[in-house]
C-alpha cells in the first residue's frame, strides 16, 4: 500500500522537532500521525454553550446520543462513529473522560466520525482546555452558532483560531426556526467571516425541524431544516476526498509545530544581526581611551616634573647664596673690630654653627619643597598611587662637617716690638740730634733722646695697627674662602641629592604609569580577544541558525502547498 504524501511531510516535521530537541512536539505529532492513519475523518463540533451544539449532533445522526439542556451538559467529548448496530463502544465511569458511541448510519458509514466537544468558556479554564485538546485532533471542524444574534467577537476569534488549527472549517447557524430574520443574520455572519479571513461555508439549520422530519419521515420538512444542505456540505468538504482533508490537517499540524521552531530561531537570528555586546564593546573602547589618556598624562607629568625640579634648583641656589652672603657680611663686621689672633677659636665655632644652621635650614626647605612636588605629580598624574617612597626624601639635603682652617696669623712678638721701637727711635734720635747740632748741642742730648723714644713708641704703635689690619684681612679672606668652599661643596651635594631623587621619582612614576598603561592595554586586549571569540561563536551560531531556518522555511513552503 502506498503511503499518503502527507505522511512524509509529517515525518519530516517530526524529525525537525527531534533535531531541535522539542520532544513535546514530537510526542504530539506522533499522536497526530497515528490519528490521521486511522480510518474515517474526525469532524469536531465546537462552539460556545447554549448554541445548540449537542442537539445538532443528535439531529445529524437521528439519535439522542449527546445530552442536551440549558445548563453545561457537555463537559467531556462524545465520539460518534459507525457500527453495525447501536452500541456504546466505550462508556467511561467518569463522565469527564468522554464517551465513544457506535451507530449504524450511512453518513457515519461513509467515513465520518462526529465529536461533540465541550463548550468553550473563559480563557484558561479547564473546560476551554479540554475543548482545545479535542480540536487539536480534528480533521475538520463544524463551528456552531445560532441565529438569535450575529457572530460575536469571541466567536470570530474562535473561528480564526480554529482555522489555524484545522483548514477544513464549516459553520452551522442553528435555531433558524426561532428567528424570523435569520437570513439577514446569516448574511451579516458571512460578511464578518470574510472580514476576518475565515473561508468557511455557513449553513443555516434547525435541529428541531430535523428531529421532527426524522420522526415523521418528512422529506420536505427535512429540506426546510437545512440538514440536507449540511450533510451535503459535509460529504462534499470531508467525505468526497478524505485524503485531501487528512493532508490539509497534517499540514496545519505540521505548520503550527514549525512555527514554534521558526519563531525562536528567527528571533535569535535577528538578535545575531545586531551589533555585538554593546557593553563589552564600550568597555573595550573605554580601555583604549584610557591607554591614550595615560600616555598623554605621562608626557604631561614628566614635563611638569622637569619644570618643577628646574625651578627648585634655581631657588635652592638663590637661597644658599643669600644665606652665605649674610654670613660673610657678619664676618666683615665682626673682623672690623676683633683681632683674629685672640678670637679665632671662638670665631671658628661660630662659623661652624652658622654654616651647619644654613645646611639644616636649606635641607629642610628642600625636603618640604620636594614633598610638595612629588605629591602634586602623584595627585595629578597618578591618583591613588604612592610614587614617593620615604627613603627618597630622606636622602635629600647635605651636611657640612669640614672645620674652618686657621690662617697663618702674624703675631707681634716682644722682640719684634723692640726691633721696631729701636728702628723708629734711631730715626728720631738721628733726625733730632742733627737738628740740635745746629744749635751747638751734641748729637746725643736729652732732646734727641726724647725724640728717639717718642719715634720708637710711635713706630711700635703703627706697626701693631698695621699688623692687626693684615690679620683681619687674612681672617676675612680665610672666612670668605671657607664660605665659598661650603657654597660649592654643599651646593654640589644638595644638587646631586636633588637630581638623584628626581631620577628616582621619575623612574618610579614611569614604572607606575607603565604598569597602569600595561594593565589598561592588557584589559583592552582581553576584551578584544573576548569580543573576537564571541564574534566568531556568534558567526558560527548565526550560520547554523540560518541553515536551520532555511531548512525549516523550505519545509514550511511544502506545508503551505499541502494546505
Amino acid at each position: 500500500m502506498t503511503a499518503p504524501p502527507w505522511l512524509d511531510l509529517l515525518d519530516d516535521t517530526i524529525r525537525a522537532c527531534a533535531t531541535h530537541e522539542r520532544h513535546d512536539l514530537v510526542d504530539r505529532l506522533l499522536d497526530r500521525r497515528a490519528g490521521l492513519l486511522e480510518p474515517g475523518r474526525r469532524v469536531v463540533v465546537a462552539g460556545y454553550p447554549g448554541k445548540g451544539k449537542s442537539e445538532l449532533v443528535n439531529a445529524l445522526v437521528g439519535a439522542d446520543v449527546c445530552p442536551v439542556g440549558t445548563d453545561l451538559t457537555t463537559i467531556a467529548p462524545t465520539v460518534v462513529r459507525h457500527a453495525e448496530r447501536p452500541t456504546p463502544l466505550l462508556e467511561a465511569s467518569d463522565r469527564s473522560t468522554g464517551r465513544d458511541i457506535g451507530l449504524p448510519r450511512a453518513l457515519l458509514g461513509a467515513g465520518l466520525v462526529l465529536v461533540d466537544s465541550p463548550g468553550f468558556g473563559a480563557p484558561g479554564c479547564p473546560r476551554t482546555a479540554r475543548a482545545l485538546a479535542v480540536l487539536a485532533d480534528a480533521d475538520a471542524v463544524l463551528v456552531v452558532t445560532d441565529a438569535t444574534s450575529e457572530l460575536s467577537a469571541l466567536e470570530l476569534e474562535l473561528l480564526v483560531h480554529v482555522s489555524r488549527l484545522c483548514p477544513t472549517v464549516l459553520v452551522a447557524l442553528t435555531k433558524i426556526d426561532l428567528v424570523p430574520g435569520w437570513r439577514r443574520v446569516a448574511e451579516v455572519d458571512r460578511g464578518r467571516l470574510a472580514e476576518v479571513g475565515v473561508v468557511a461555508p455557513l449553513i443555516p439549520v434547525s435541529s428541531v425541524l430535523r428531529a421532527a422530519a426524522v420522526r415523521t419521515e418528512d422529506a420536505e420538512l427535512n429540506k426546510e431544516s437545512g440538514f440536507a444542505d449540511l450533510i451535503g456540505c459535509l460529504r462534499r468538504e470531508v467525505l468526497t476526498d478524505p485524503a485531501r482533508v487528512a493532508a490539509r490537517a497534517a499540514a496545519a499540524t505540521s505548520g503550527l509545530a514549525l512555527e514554534q521552531l521558526i519563531t525562536p530561531l528567527r528571533a535569535e537570528f535577528d538578535a545575531g544581526l545586531a551589533p555585538t555586546d554593546t557593553r563589552a564593546l564600550s568597555e573595550w573602547q573605554s580601555a583604549g581611551r584610557r591607554v591614550e589618556r595615560l600616555q598623554r598624562e605621562s608626557a604631561r607629568w614628566q614635563t611638569q616634573l622637569a619644570d618643577d625640579v628646574g625651578d627648585l634648583l634655581a631657588d635652592l641656589d638663590f637661597d644658599l647664596r643669600e644665606r652665605t652672603r649674610r654670613i660673610l657680611r657678619e664676618v666683615d663686621d665682626y673682623f672690623d673690630a676683633a683681632d683674629p689672633g685672640t678670637v679665632w677659636d671662638e670665631f671658628s665655632d661660630w662659623m661652624h654653627d652658622a654654616l651647619t644652621a644654613v645646611a639644616e635650614v636649606n635641607s629642610g626647605w628642600l625636603v618640604e619643597r620636594f614633598e610638595w612636588i612629588a605629591t602634586r605629580v602623584a595627585r595629578k598624574a597618578l591618583p591613588g598611587n604612592d610614587v614617593v617612597p620615604g627613603e627618597m626624601l630622606r636622602a635629600l639635603g647635605g651636611s657640612w662637617h669640614d672645620d674652618l682652617r686657621k690662617p697663618n696669623i702674624e703675631r707681634f712678638s716682644p722682640a719684634q716690638k723692640v726691633f721696631v721701637g729701636l728702628r723708629g727711635s734711631y730715626s728720631g734720635l738721628l733726625m733730632s740730634g742733627l737738628a740740635t747740632t745746629l744749635a751747638g748741642l751734641p748729637l746725643i742730648n736729652p732732646i734727641s733722646l726724647g725724640a728717639g723714644a717718642a719715634f720708637g713708641a710711635r713706630s711700635v704703635f703703627e706697626e701693631r695697627g698695621a699688623r692687626l689690619k693684615r690679620r683681619q684681612a687674612v681672617a676675612k679672606t680665610a672666612a670668605q674662602r671657607h664660605v665659598d668652599d661650603f657654597f660649592l661643596r654643599y651646593g654640589k651635594e644638595a644638587k646631586d641629592a636633588t637630581r638623584t631623587v628626581h631620577r628616582a621619582l621619575r623612574d618610579r612614576c614611569t614604572e607606575v604609569a607603565h604598569s597602569l598603561r600595561e594593565a589598561a592595554a592588557e584589559s583592552a586586549r582581553v576584551i578584544k580577544t573576548e569580543l573576537e571569540a564571541e564574534s566568531a561563536r556568534n558567526t558560527a551560531r548565526l550560520t547554523q541558525v540560518r541553515r536551520d531556518l532555511e531548512r525549516l522555511l523550505a519545509l514550511r513552503t511544502r506545508i503551505e502547498a499541502a494546505r
